[in-house]
């Protein structure tokens, strides 16, 4: 089964390291996430997904961390850590010119413990997933 959708992970440079999430105004915090379109690769969506959703662009993928069944409408994650050149600020919002010019307001989040409260329930089990994944990997 192929992956539809891509996940962008950026994780801050301080140890612990922090992950990069936005709160979407009208669904909650959430990762960076999109579908995967045709005749792309995950990695090339989601740097893509990453530039629609937070503006960001000079970064590459620094590792792939695996596929994730969600569980929620039969999609397949795939998940790619990503390294920016240069520091990010604490938080900055983002207009976006897609998903209905939606204004993403960006932050930095600790993997412990997990941001669940303000979380959908999709996005929270795709945060365990990605927290045992970059433990595993050796970036958390």
């Amino acid at each position: 089964m192929l992956a539809d959708k891509a996940c962008a992970v950026v994780l801050s440079r301080e140890s612990p390291p922090r992950i990069l999430l936005f709160r979407h105004p009208q669904a909650g915090v959430q990762l960076v996430k999109g579908s995967i379109e045709p005749g792309e690769t995950p990695p090339q969506a989601a740097l893509r997904e990453l530039w629609e959703e937070s503006g960001l662009r000079a970064v590459a993928i620094k590792d792939d961390l695996g596929c994730w069944q969600s569980g929620h409408h039969g999609q397949l994650w795939s998940f790619h850590l990503c390294q920016v050149d240069g520091s990010l600020p604490e938080h900055w919002a983002h207009q976006t010119l897609d998903d209905h010019g939606h204004r993403f307001e960006f932050f930095w989040a600790a993997l412990e413990p997990l941001p669940d409260d303000e979380c959908h329930p999709v996005f929270c089990r795709a945060l365990v997933f990605l927290r045992e994944a970059l433990q595993a990997r050796g970036h958390a």
